[in-house]
């Protein structure tokens, strides 16, 4: 029932969905670009929950303390604290899949809503240390379209010639804020 209303209500606002997500898969990182807004994050639940992906996001702390953090954990939610020294998130994470039969991690590249001059690193590394395959995803507002790219990258020795690989390919996709977008 939940996502029959998800799904409705991202039509309503003319949202369309298409690729193939790879449900197939039982573990994933899946990069979502461009992250411009806050709105792309209820955006985002909405695909969660209409084309019932069940997977889970990792958020700063904060968000997730009382009277929202039980909302937020519902929701998939994984808090990280990315103000504590020594604490080792790709670690930390790289552990939770080892974990999990089926885990579908969905992190944004850039790691903020900002215009970034690169991209964090953290969740190719995650990827590449848990052995798991990265989704691509881009949110193109400007044609309110939803895009899982069907072919899955896999990292590989090369992490600069990755990176630009995934660069480039977020590169110009237009954000709610296409000024801070990548590219």
């Amino acid at each position: 029932m939940l996502s029959k209303l998800s799904a409705w209500l991202l039509k309503l606002w003319g949202w369309k969905i298409t690729g193939q997500y790879p449900y197939d898969v039982p573990k994933l990182v899946l990069a979502v670009a461009p992250h411009t807004s806050n709105w792309d994050f209820p955006v985002g639940v909405l695909v969660n929950s209409a084309e019932k992906i069940y997977a889970n996001y990792v958020g700063k702390h904060t968000l997730f303390r009382w009277p929202f953090g039980a909302f937020f954990r519902w929701l998939g939610g994984i808090p990280v604290d990315r103000t504590k020294k020594g604490g080792n998130f790709v670690a930390a994470i790289v552990e939770a899949f080892k974990h999990h039969e089926r885990m579908h991690l969905v992190i944004s590249p850039e790691g903020t809503r900002k215009k970034v001059p690169k991209l964090k690193t953290g969740f190719y590394h995650i990827a590449r240390l848990a052995g798991v395959p990265i989704a691509l995803c881009t949110f193109n507002w400007s044609t309110k379209e939803i895009f899982f790219d069907p072919q899955l990258f896999h990292p590989t020795s090369d992490e600069e010639k990755d990176i630009e690989f995934i660069w480039n390919y977020f590169k110009d996709i237009p954000g709610k804020n296409p000024e801070q977008g990548i590219g």
